[in-house]
């Protein structure tokens, strides 16, 4: 039997994260090795945003370039993993079954928030990948119960991750990724949040938007999504693997959880 997977969320970074020297980069690129060998991955993106949960169904997705400017060699990156049409639609009857009228959509690539912290993780582009839509005028309760949905896929080896920023603060963004010192704002917030990640404490975290500053750290919610997803798929006290500061207000944080959850019972 496989091993049951945790579930991850990684602050995605920058489009040239992947390409470019620093502490959350180093961190990623060591992570893959402590984790047990993945058949698949499922991703959910802050990226792809539809009104109910799609699947990326496509055998080979392309990579997506969803981000003006940058340096010509990150405009030109490909991660060729294959896809899981598979998976997409088992993923989909799962979250039919809870009440979503989830789709496939064969259509779809791997947009930055997907192949940016991949290509850290798993350079070698071997694993299948599926990535899934976020809802972004649904609320947090909505992605927890997508993400519980889900569970069950990680006793059959599938790592869930969900990658997007656990502060989105784009008004205060400086321009480079390097600037000395952090916005308070976005500090507050990203502690409030980390000790509710770190106690498990769901119903904290469902309040999101009490903690301080959240208005500003996420204007738009779509970035925070994702980490309800991959909390609902392994649901309980999280261990922060990385915690560094991006563009003053880009909280650069990568989150394990390993929670059993109801629909993924431990193997015996």
């Amino acid at each position: 039997m496989a091993a049951l997977m945790p579930a991850l969320f990684l602050s995605h970074g920058a489009p040239d994260f992947s390409a470019r020297p620093s502490s959350a980069r180093e961190v990623l690129s060591c992570l893959g090795a402590t984790l047990p060998r993945p058949a698949a991955i499922l991703v959910a993106t802050a990226h792809w945003e539809t009104a109910e949960p799609s699947l990326g169904g496509a055998e080979r997705p392309v990579t997506l370039h969803d981000f003006a400017g940058y340096d010509w060699r990150v405009r030109r990156r490909r991660y060729a993993a294959p896809g899981a049409p598979g998976l997409a639609a088992e993923a989909t009857a799962l979250l039919r079954d809870a009440g979503f009228p989830a789709i496939s959509d064969v259509f779809r690539g791997l947009d930055q928030a997907v192949w940016g912290p991949l290509s850290v993780l798993y350079p070698e582009a071997d694993i299948p990948v599926v990535p899934l839509s976020v809802q972004p005028f649904a609320d947090a309760a909505h992605h927890l119960a997508v993400g519980r949905a889900l569970a069950p896929l990680r006793r059959r080896g599938v790592l869930i991750i969900g990658t997007g920023a656990l502060t989105h603060d784009r008004r205060h963004m400086a321009a480079e990724p390097d600037v000395p010192g952090e916005c308070p704002r976005a500090a507050r917030f990203a502690n409030w949040l980390g000790r509710g990640l770190a106690a498990g404490d769901t119903e904290a975290l469902l309040a999101w938007e009490e903690g301080p500053n959240a208005c500003t750290s996420h204007a738009t919610a779509e970035h925070l999504w994702p980490l309800f997803i991959a909390y609902g798929a392994a649901e309980g006290p999280g261990t922060c693997l990385h915690a560094s500061v991006q563009h003053a207000t880009v909280a650069m944080q990568f989150w394990r959880f390993d929670g059993v959850s109801a629909g993924a019972s431990a193997p015996a």
